[in-house]
């Protein structure tokens, strides 16, 4: 078993019987935090109105607490509905620098069953490049079943 799919079926379990949408959030960013090194920011960005989205669990530094859809990249995965995998955030410019010590990036959305992006999950690391297409597959595997499972 790979450490991804170890991770995903832990937070399978731990969030069988969770229905509470902050809670389930808490525990994911939890376990993606402290389950892969290079997780150096991990955490969600809800809609909490059009266009708009609004810091919600994470562990790491302080995050931006709110962020329209046309900015960073993280408005750009909840505005295109579309996984944002970005090695170099400075080869993007509409990055938004919430930590300085940040060189790449993969947000994925949470759509709900009707295709609304709820959430987005953003990871950042202090690495160059570091997020594997396998890392990739399995956060939006995992945001797939988040949306299927709350919205």
């Amino acid at each position: 078993m790979s450490i991804h799919d170890d991770v995903f079926a832990r937070i399978k379990s731990l969030l069988q019987d969770e229905d509470d949408w902050v809670s389930a959030m808490s525990t994911v960013v939890c376990e993606l935090h402290n389950s892969f090194e290079h997780f150096h920011w991990t955490g969600f960005y809800r809609t909490v109105e059009p266009n708009l989205l609004k810091i919600g669990p994470y562990q790491g530094g302080h995050g931006c607490l709110v962020i329209p859809f046309d900015k960073g990249i993280c408005g750009a995965a909840a505005k295109t509905g579309e996984t944002q995998d970005v090695p170099d955030v400075h080869a993007r410019p509409e990055h938004i620098a919430c930590s300085s010590s940040t060189l790449s990036e993969v947000v994925v959305p949470v759509k709900s069953t009707t295709g609304d992006v709820v959430a987005v999950l953003d990871l950042d690391s202090d690495y160059p490049a570091a997020f594997s297409p396998s890392d990739i597959e399995f956060t939006e595997h995992l945001c797939q079943y988040l949306g299927n499972k709350y919205f």
